[in-house]
């Protein structure tokens, strides 16, 4: 992206005068976060290759459940967690377990025919649909009271460069894959870079005086009408901007250490990079609904941090009588379940921004997986664990609910947020109706 040093530079290179000030009001990179209404917010984290059954389900049902270790590092936040087990991933049709479990995760609906090959399965293409996060993003930008800079924002963590089935999970329609950013300076770059935007229209018609004023003598009265009508707007324009500007002086720009390799051992960095950024977004109304997605489906991560050299997708093919295989992908799991304690943690010490109680208690965060075990390659009980208080449902408890549709789950997130869906995806799916998790 172009930088400018002035807000003149900033004019002469774009082509800018004050008659195209209705043009540059448009640009989404000027538009204003509403910091009236309560703020829900939303975000999905994803992680693949399934859990190990036993080390990740609570045996109990009801507000007396004990976590197993995979999902110990949520302690803190036992009385704000939800744990959905026995929900499924219905969808059928083309493509591998691996496809169609990120491509109908959010989706709730079948893969198109394509020609990307998996497994021994039929190929397949892009999801036949939108996600959740784009349905709710749509729905919250259609309101003034809920619209935000960016609508929706898609984090990433060492996300394969190619583009297929295996390496997305949000759409903004059928056939429409949205590609995650997962380079934390990229993200800034998107996050603050359009923010010199800002800077350079304060003041812009000081810096045009001159301009303005040799114009002014040489056009028609009629036309000198016209110039000053555009200057009131601009002006006015200008207010604006500074009036938004005193109200949101409190959320600096996160500092990101610099030279960070995108490589497998920078991934607990990137990671806690990532998460910055979004509570920052978050703090400065950004966006409301946010996606954090960890490698891919069938991902290969290497947690040499955590002294595992073997790939993870590798070893989730590994049978349960594999007992050191378990022991890894238990350890795997818990890391990734770490990252949502922290993500948790960073919200809740964070003060609502003109409201009451910290972000965490506006904010659900969905932890879920492609699979529900990697070996056999399943969709039941594929793994739904939610954190906070962003959508109304009663927290802390562990449910058994007996292998629903995930349409109703994705249903019941979109009712959290007043948007109430008859159905979700495939309707086939959704007959029930939205899950009642209040």
């Amino acid at each position: 992206m172009a930088r400018f040093n002035t807000r003149r530079e900033f004019l002469r290179t774009m082509g800018l005068s004050a008659a195209v000030a209705p043009f540059i009001m448009n640009r989404s990179s000027l538009a204003f976060s509403n910091t009236e209404a309560r703020k829900q917010r939303l975000v999905i984290i994803f992680s693949p290759n399934g859990v190990v059954p036993q080390t990740f389900w609570p045996d109990e049902e009801g507000a007396e459940f004990k976590f197993k270790e995979s999902l110990s590092p949520l302690e803190p936040y036992k009385n704000r967690s939800l744990i959905l087990h026995g929900v499924r991933d219905a969808v059928t049709g083309d493509g591998d377990d691996h496809m169609r479990g990120i491509g109908c995760l959010l989706t709730g609906t079948e893969l198109f025919p394509g020609n990307v090959q998996g497994g021994g399965h039929t190929p397949a293409g892009w999801a036949s649909g939108l996600s959740i996060d784009q349905e709710l993003k749509n729905h919250l930008q259609k309101s003034e009271a809920t619209r935000t800079r960016f609508g929706s924002l898609e984090f990433g963590v060492m996300v394969p460069e190619r583009a297929d089935t295996w390496t997305r999970m949000c759409y903004a329609g059928p056939n429409k894959p949205i590609a995650p950013i997962d380079d934390p300076y990229q993200m800034f770059s998107k996050l603050y870079g359009e923010m010199k935007d800002r800077e350079n229209m304060v003041s812009i018609l000081d810096d045009m005086r001159e301009d303005l004023a040799a114009v002014r003598g040489l056009v028609s009265a009629e036309d000198r009408q016209l110039l000053e009508q555009q200057e009131t707007f601009v002006r006015e324009f200008e207010k604006t901007l500074k009036a938004e500007g005193e109200r949101a002086p409190n959320h600096a720009e996160p500092e990101l250490p610099p030279g960070v390799d995108r490589q497998n051992d920078n991934m607990p960095k990137l990671t806690e990079m990532q998460i910055e950024l979004m509570v920052h977004s978050f703090a400065n109304d950004f966006s409301r609904i946010a996606t954090f997605q960890f490698t891919n489906s069938v991902g290969q991560a290497r947690m040499k941090w955590i002294g595992i050299e073997e790939g993870h997708h590798t070893l989730s093919h590994e049978p349960d009588s594999n007992v050191e295989a378990m022991d890894q992908l238990t350890k795997i799991n818990r890391w990734y379940c770490e990252q949502l304690a922290y993500l948790a943690k960073r919200l809740d010490e964070t003060p609502e921004p003109g409201g009451e109680g910290s972000m965490l208690d506006n904010t659900t965060i969905v932890w879920t997986n492609e699979l529900g075990q990697g070996a056999s390659h399943t969709h039941d009980n594929t793994p739904f664990i939610l954190v906070g208080g962003g959508l109304g449902f009663q927290m802390g408890r562990s449910l058994k609910l007996g292998q629903v549709p995930h349409n109703r789950l994705l249903m019941s997130i979109a009712r959290g947020f007043g948007h109430d869906l008859k159905t979700f995806g495939n309707p086939d799916y959704c007959g029930e109706g939205a899950l009642e998790l209040g």
